[in-house]
């Protein structure tokens, strides 16, 4: 039976909430939840037991406060001694926290949620807030050395750190420690490192002091080469993954990073936290939403240059053709940005007597996206800003090739304000994508990659029941009509052909020259040699290297199957070397000619027969005609079977405002990219009809099929 006299003190102090229970990512962030909790009501929590895989119990800190400090009169000196010892501030105050580790996710729960003292009236006075950093710490050790005083110390410190609430006292209590080795430097740094995310276990005013998070770079960063971390509730978090693959630059193969292939445990709590976060992101209003965007296009203006360089030197492109990749995505975002009349029902006014019906865009939930490496910014930015904009929740898997463009901008979308878990980026190849596919939590997928993966992606996750757009097996064709404009003409072909060296889904790999080769070939081997090759930093590189050593294996030998097939090599850029990057996966321009409609390029004799040629090709992205005749042009519009027309344009990549349009197996799904069909895919319909009128009287139920 409970003591009454402990029951009647419990209850004499003002009630202080404990923190709700419930399932977090990892363990810092149950703590930082408790602690923040804590803070709001009151409390100050501290650690009082920690098995770090598995468990941590949270206790209250009463920060020095003693219970019954008044001695009575006939108590004896034994039994101050022991009041004294089991009032302590951590033992005197019964709540109690136990997180858990369970199945991957830590569960709190609150085993003793009451306290017997008064909350804390300035948060501020709590002793924690007068704690120094280990910044702090250090300096206070060289100045000790260099012969400075108490006094002088503190107040050097402040010139830092103004808000610093310690005292010559709290300095001598340091330097006494350092002084009897019962704090080394050494050792200081281990522990803080354990503790470096758990600033919710100080007071809120005091946590703008945490100095020593802003100076110290995360683990993932601390590596050499850096390896490319999780985002995971709002955190950026290193694997626990053993596994790693080498992000190479091109153009020397150098190490620049490392990706981890994510854990099934990270991906669930990735999972998990994109859910957690989806019942308050759906319910935030699309203005605040759409304000975020605004300030996340703004970011990504600001650190351009630093997202091109690193598209550069992952993917190989030049850096004029880096910027065009995040401009290109950052339309994305500005599209995103208007979302709001975009996403606005239909409503029909009196449809019967009384009754009114409108249709809601509602968010799906938990949606994710997988990528390819030819566009590390622009294909990530077709996804996620619309996704989320739309009140969805979202997992981004980038190529595992170059996936430092994804993750500097999502750096930059948390810097924005995107709450925590409304994004979370996870890395990896097969055993990933699967995960992503199988997982019941994700309700829509889109894909952007090879046709092999495509096709299995569609397969394994339509079966699941999910939502699916893929853009898959890009194939594009151009047909050049005898009068098209030669220069003109050239210059598209040229920079359509050979840009980001032919790595992008909409690159003109094949071209059909009616009537023949001949009154073009010359010239257009001299626009192509004109092309400077070198290294995407180079200040007069026009084409960089492909992305990998085993990609331009594959081209060389696509090059000598066409060879050795009949095709004529005009112009051979396999063996190019280029000076200072020797190592580098280049392959300069190529022109086969000669061509039979089973290689790579071909030769028709009239319009209908080069339309033919395209129509019967299996892939279909985008197709472009060159002429100066409107009647060729309609001709070709009207009978071409693609997605995307270009009439004079090389690459008929529409604006995002218009959607992204594909055809035959080049598309799975239903709903393309972008535009309409992009919200669309995004967002599911709701139909709601209302009747508020003054109903009569009761004359039994009629079983009548409602009508006008």
């Amino acid at each position: 039976m409970m003591d009454i006299e402990s029951c009647t003190e419990l209850n004499e102090f003002p009630q202080m909430l404990p923190p709700p229970p419930g399932t977090f990512v990892d363990r810092e962030e149950l703590i930082q939840h408790v602690g923040d909790f804590a803070v709001s009501q009151g409390y100050v929590v501290t650690i009082k037991q920690s098995k770090r895989d598995r468990v941590v119990v949270l206790g209250c800190d009463r920060g020095g406060v003693y219970r019954n400090r008044r001695k009575p009169a006939d108590e004896s000196s034994a039994e101050r001694t022991r009041r004294r010892k089991t009032g302590s501030r951590l033992t005197n105050c019964p709540f109690e926290a136990v997180g858990k580790k369970d199945d991957g996710l830590w569960i709190l729960t609150i085993k003793n949620g009451t306290h017997n003292h008064e909350p804390i009236k300035d948060i501020s006075e709590h002793p924690s807030a007068r704690r120094f950093t280990e910044r702090e710490i250090v300096l206070i050790k060289e100045m000790t050395e260099a012969g400075l005083k108490p006094r002088q110390i503190l107040k050097r410190l402040r010139q830092n750190n103004p808000d610093l609430l310690s005292t010559p006292k709290h300095v001598y209590n340091v330097k006494a420690k350092l002084r009897q080795g019962n704090m080394t430097v050494e050792n200081l740094r281990n522990s803080l490192q354990i503790m470096r995310n758990f600033k919710s276990l100080r007071p809120q005013k005091s946590a703008v002091r945490n100095n020593y998070l802003a100076v110290t770079e995360p683990s993932w960063r601390q590596r050499n080469p850096p390896r490319v971390p999780n985002l995971i509730g709002g955190r950026f978090v290193d694997s626990q993954s053993f596994v790693s693959i080498d992000v190479l630059n091109p153009a020397t193969q150098q190490v620049i990073s490392q990706v981890p292939l994510t854990t099934n445990e990270e991906f669930k709590a990735a999972v998990f936290a994109a859910k957690r976060a989806f019942p308050l992101w759906r319910n935030t209003p699309i203005a605040t939403r759409q304000r975020i965007m605004f300030k996340f296009q703004e970011l990504i203006h600001r650190d351009i240059d630093k997202l091109a360089m690193n598209i550069t030197a992952e993917h190989g492109k030049t850096l004029k053709d880096a910027y065009g990749d995040v401009l290109r995505g950052l339309e994305e975002v500005e599209h995103a940005c208007g979302l709001a009349t975009l996403q606005m029902g239909e409503f029909v006014s009196n449809v019967s007597n009384g009754i009114d019906t409108y249709s809601i865009r509602e968010p799906l939930g938990v949606c994710a996206g997988i990528c390819p490496f030819d566009f590390p910014a622009m294909i990530p930015l077709w996804m996620f800003p619309l996704a989320v904009t739309c009140g969805n929740t979202f997992i981004l898997k980038p190529s595992e090739k170059d996936p430092g463009a994804a993750v500097m901008l999502a750096e930059l979308a948390v810097e924005a304000g995107l709450p925590n878990g409304v994004l979370n980026i996870v890395h990896g190849s097969n055993e990933i994508v699967n995960a992503i596919c199988d997982d019941d939590d994700i309700k829509a997928i889109s894909f952007v990659g090879p046709n092999v993966a495509g096709t299995y992606i569609y397969a394994r996750a339509s079966a699941k029941g999910k939502r699916i757009q893929s853009n898959v097996g890009a194939k594009n064709h151009a047909v050049v009509m005898p009068d098209a404009s030669m220069d003109a003409t050239l210059n598209a072909l040229v920079a359509a052909g050979f840009g980001a060296a032919g790595q992008k889904c909409m690159a003109l790999s094949t071209v059909i020259f009616v009537g023949g080769l001949n009154p073009w070939e010359d010239k257009l081997v001299e626009h192509a040699k004109a092309i400077k090759v070198n290294a995407g930093t180079e200040p007069d590189a026009d084409l960089g290297p492909v992305i990998s050593k085993q990609v331009k294996e594959q081209i060389c030998k696509l090059i000598q199957t066409g060879v050795d097939t009949g095709a004529k090599l005009v112009l051979d850029g396999r063996n190019i070397v280029v000076p200072a990057y020797e190592h580098g996966s280049f392959v300069g321009p190529t022109i086969l000619s000669n061509v039979a409609t089973n290689m790579e390029c071909y030769k028709a004799d009239s319009i209908e027969e080069a339309i033919n040629i395209i129509n019967r090709h299996k892939y279909s992205n985008g197709a472009s005609i060159f002429t100066t005749s409107g009647v060729a042009a309609r001709k070709f519009q009207t009978e071409i079977e693609v997605g995307q027309v270009g009439i004079n344009v090389p690459i008929s990549v529409p604006l995002p405002f218009s959607s992204f349009t594909s055809c035959k197996p080049s598309f799975a799904g239903d709903l393309n990219f972008d535009g309409k069909a992009g919200i669309q895919f995004y967002t599911q319909v709701k139909m709601v009809t209302q009747q508020w009128k003054d109903l009569p009287g009761s004359s039994g139920a009629s079983l009548l099929m409602p009508s006008s």
